[in-house]
């Protein structure tokens, strides 16, 4: 009787890990995650100086690649830009949709999404000196640092844009915003890691 509960105790502490460690796990995890950056690209605003809107997406991203880390959250961001890419209305409200915002003015930015979850998942993964807090924020201003890196490279080549043209329509309109994404990304992951290993 013993074992018997020993085993059932042990199946179901290890039931989690093998949901992610199996394809289907992955696969709902992936789906899921390209889902939570949908939702989170509609609560979008627009801005009258720039086509680069206001919105949750990147804070989306971040979360998506701590929690999934590199491999999986490339493929989650993959398989959300190839959503957007057939024609599903994931990508923010205020775009063409589909290929045209894809690879228009913005494109960058969403190009970018699946190395910046891979980023942010690899980096809280190696990073060891500092608290999880620590070691997250860190991996998302890393993650942050590239969506901004490809996004305003793409940017300025698709609108013909100098760097004082780029910094006033791209980048530092979103600073703040941006700090205040990964402060709440990095804060939610560090919490639910420490809720889950409770």
């Amino acid at each position: 009787m013993q074992s018997a509960l020993s085993s059932s105790q042990g199946l179901a502490q290890n039931t989690p890990r093998a949901f992610t460690d199996s394809l289907s796990g992955r696969i709902v995890l992936a789906i899921g995650a390209a889902v939570f950056v949908a939702l989170c690209a509609r609560i979008s605003v627009p801005l009258p100086f720039t086509p680069v809107p206001l919105t949750l997406q990147n804070f989306a991203v971040l979360l998506v690649g701590l929690a999934l880390g590199p491999a999986a959250g490339f493929a989650a961001m993959a398989l959300y830009l190839a959503e957007g890419a057939v024609g599903m209305p994931v990508f923010n409200p205020h775009g063409a949709g589909g290929m045209l915002q894809l690879f228009g003015a913005t494109g960058g930015f969403l190009l970018s999404y699946p190395f910046a979850a891979a980023s942010a998942g690899w980096a809280v993964r190696s990073l060891r000196a500092g608290s999880l807090y620590v070691r997250s924020a860190i991996a998302c201003m890393l993650a942050t640092l590239v969506i901004f890196t490809f996004g305003t490279i793409w940017f300025s080549q698709f609108l013909h844009l100098g760097v004082t043209a780029v910094w006033n329509m791209a980048i530092s309109p979103f600073l703040p915003g941006e700090i205040v994404k990964i402060a709440a990304a990095a804060g939610i992951y560090s919490s639910l890691s420490r809720w889950h290993r409770a």
